[in-house]
């Protein structure tokens, strides 16, 4: 025990100083997924209901470019390995032109989908809800991946407090602004849901431009910026930015779409359902998000020792951040657990709601340590640059496992929405096994 203590004590410290500005900054983001569903689902529970397949839409669209903006993080990380300043600005530049084509590819996507909003067998009354508020949302995507770039250079070159910063004073603003415009406070117009997506535009557009602003004037970033200027677009960087963007983004892409065409099979069992589904879903990502900025940390730890080609301190980074994460997961579940009793009244007045979300706390706890290990070993591939072999892996999960057993328990044996949520201990922890496999092999002396 005390070998093994030592044997990973350093990385700890080292994961812990690098991940825990990311975990903050995480936590501050779901504060705002807090704050928006409170809110919004005291408000009105049909509003809250039309939130939830809204920003399960936009979720998927998010994370997927989220994932497409993590190939930046090993290729900056390993310049930062190196000592490659101009190299790792450079690398930014070609990052941001590469985000700017996948938010206008994806603005044309979302808007498609927009018009076919009818045909997802959403409740009618919720229609008119949905319709204005997408439409704000999808204004701001763009700003989202222009963010993303900025704060994946920062995150690779191991300046994550700045990107804390950012997020925590951004989404400060972003509830405020929500509490105005969501009840019509000084003298401001009752806009209820539309309010929450007014604010939430507002706060997307402020945040990559204070990212910016820094990136350009603070001394901080110098060695970089003169990279960024003096060098000009690269081939071969825009070639592996896109070979190892495209492969994670879908891998994302298809967690979240498991958990998007989950919604949409709960919102065929009517508004209570999707409701409550809203309410675990926000709680869900509370553990996800913290759980992801440890993950973060992994990545950019593994991605600097692959710059030295220090494969042993590679493996060590992953096995403790998985070690971290999973003590994370048990903290998180017990409390969870704790106060399974008390989450309903949070978000909503509806006991209906209430008495749902309960029934989703036994499937949740099931699938806190696959998410754990799925998130671990995803980032300690991705800082290794595997990601390729992620794509199939993520497929057989969440497509061939996870969205057939939840339509099966749901539907099929008639669970409801208790046996959507069932398939996802099935879908996550198949992921977390395989990485798990994958980084193993990879990474064996």
């Amino acid at each position: 025990m005390i070998q093994f203590i030592s044997t990973y004590k350093e990385h700890y410290k080292a994961l812990f100083r690098l991940g825990l500005p990311l975990v903050i900054g995480q936590l501050g983001i779901i504060i705002l997924g807090f704050a928006d569903t409170i809110m919004v689902g005291h408000h009105s529970t049909i509003e809250l209901a039309a939130a939830s397949f809204v920003n399960n839409l936009f979720t998927l669209a998010i994370i997927f470019s989220t994932g497409f903006s993590y190939g930046l993080t090993p290729i900056v990380g390993s310049l930062f390995g190196k000592e490659d300043s101009c190299g790792a600005g450079q690398a930014l530049k070609n990052s941001l032109a590469a985000n700017l084509l996948v938010a206008l590819m994806l603005t044309v996507v979302m808007f498609v989908v927009y018009l076919n909003i009818h045909r997802f067998g959403q409740p009618e009354e919720l229609l008119p809800l949905i319709r204005p508020y997408y439409l704000v949302l999808l204004a701001s995507l763009f700003f989202v991946l222009v963010f993303n770039a900025f704060k994946q250079f920062a995150d690779g070159i191991t300046d994550t407090r700045t990107s804390m910063w950012i997020l925590l004073w951004g989404n400060a603003f972003h509830i405020v602004l929500n509490y105005l415009l969501i009840y019509g406070i000084l003298g401001l117009p009752e806009m209820g849901l539309l309010g929450a997506g007014v604010s939430t535009l507002i706060a997307r557009i402020v945040m990559p431009i204070a990212f910016a602003f820094l990136f350009f004037r603070s001394k901080r970033y110098i060695p970089y910026l003169n990279g960024f200027k003096l060098n000009g677009f690269s081939k071969e960087l825009f070639r592996r930015l896109n070979a190892l963007g495209w492969p994670l983004a879908f891998q994302m892409g298809m967690e979240t779409a498991s958990f998007t065409f989950s919604t949409i099979m709960v919102g065929w069992l009517g508004s209570i359902a999707l409701a409550s589904h809203q309410v675990m879903l926000t709680v869900s990502s509370l553990c996800f998000m913290v759980y992801y900025g440890m993950g973060a940390a992994i990545a950019v730890r593994v991605s600097n020792f692959k710059g030295k080609n220090d494969i042993v301190n590679v493996r060590r980074s992953a096995y403790a951040g998985f070690h971290i994460i999973l003590l994370m997961a048990v903290i998180s579940a017990g409390s969870i657990f704790l106060l399974r009793n008390h989450l309903g009244p949070i978000f909503t007045d509806s006991e209906e709601v209430n008495a749902m979300v309960i029934t989703l706390i036994f499937p949740f706890l099931l699938y806190q340590f696959g998410d754990g290990a799925q998130i671990a070993f995803a980032n300690a591939l991705r800082g290794i640059a595997d990601v390729k072999p992620m794509m199939y892996i993520a497929f057989i999960s969440y497509f061939l496992i996870s969205l057939p057993a939840g339509y099966f328990f749901g539907f099929t044996l008639d669970w409801g929405v208790k046996g959507v949520w069932m398939a996802f201990p099935f879908g996550l922890t198949s992921a977390g096994i395989m990485f798990y496999l994958r980084f193993r092999k990879r990474t064996l002396a």
